[in-house]
């Protein structure tokens, strides 16, 4: 008896030293863990890297030739475009996968684990913006294969803004993807991507849209991103509603998608 009591204390001792795990549990480790698991899967990358590519031979391909109003080719507008595109389809895909690791039970086997709520939505985020960054890199090595040619500085700030704009979108996809059950993610993400993208002003301009979709599309999550990134090409210069635009839906999506994962976890 005193033997057990003597090694309960033990437990019980080491158990209060033990320290909370730096950064709230986030690491390089699990976040290589996170993005080779990602990367094995060929249907995600082939839906994520081959599409958008596609999209541009399709409809890029024939308005070679045209130009914007400052010289440049009317291929790069829409090279940029479906980039933000690749990426946005790429983050939020990774960030909704979170609804597979809910139906299987891991988030509330996260409980147990001294991972903090923010370092897990932090390493899936970091995983989402991964899959951004090949999506960007391969629409443009595409678009460059393809014959569109832009100033260094277009390439390099429009691809850089399409990559960061992507964060927008891996926390939209934490957010559905707690929200939602697993059977119906995809299928609901599909065409409400597709649906944004088209009021975003991703796959037709907006000076062509009827005035009330124009008002519309600044309010969506894809406005400020595609309007951000395209700014370098046509010149524009930095649109401030735009950046409040994506600033403003990154932290709903983000801070949304924290809260849903505590409730997740916290259940019984």
């Amino acid at each position: 008896m005193t033997a057990t009591t003597s090694s309960d204390s033990s437990i019980a001792a080491r158990l209060a030293d033990r320290r909370p795990p730096a950064l709230g549990g986030f690491s390089a480790a699990v976040l290589a863990i996170e993005i080779r698991r990602v990367l094995r899967n060929r249907r995600t990358l082939m839906f994520i890297l081959v599409m958008p590519a596609v999209f541009f031979l399709l409809f890029g391909l024939p308005s070679r030739g045209d130009k914007l109003d400052n010289g440049l080719p009317v291929t790069g507008w829409i090279m940029i475009s479906l980039a933000v595109y690749a990426a946005m389809v790429a983050t939020t895909s990774a960030g909704a996968a979170v609804a597979t690791e809910r139906a299987l039970g891991w988030s509330r086997q996260l409980r147990l684990t001294p991972l903090r709520p923010a370092a897990y939505v932090a390493t899936k985020v970091a995983t989402a913006m991964v899959l951004g960054l090949l999506g960007v890199l391969v629409e443009f090595a595409v678009g460059a294969a393809s014959g569109v040619r832009l100033p260094a500085h277009v390439w390099l700030e429009s691809g850089l803004t399409a990559w960061l704009g992507s964060l927008v979108f891996a926390a939209f996809g934490l957010f559905v993807g707690y929200l939602a059950p697993a059977e119906n993610v995809m299928q609901f993400m599909g065409p409400a991507l597709a649906i944004l993208a088209m009021l975003g002003g991703l796959f037709v301009p907006l000076d062509l849209l009827p005035d009330v979709m124009q008002q519309i599309a600044k309010f969506t999550p894809v406005y400020g991103v595609g309007q951000l990134a395209r700014a370098p090409l046509t010149g524009t210069g930095v649109d401030w509603a735009a950046v409040g635009n994506v600033a403003a839906w990154t932290a709903f999506f983000g801070l949304g998608a924290t809260r849903l994962f505590r409730r997740d976890t916290t259940r019984v």
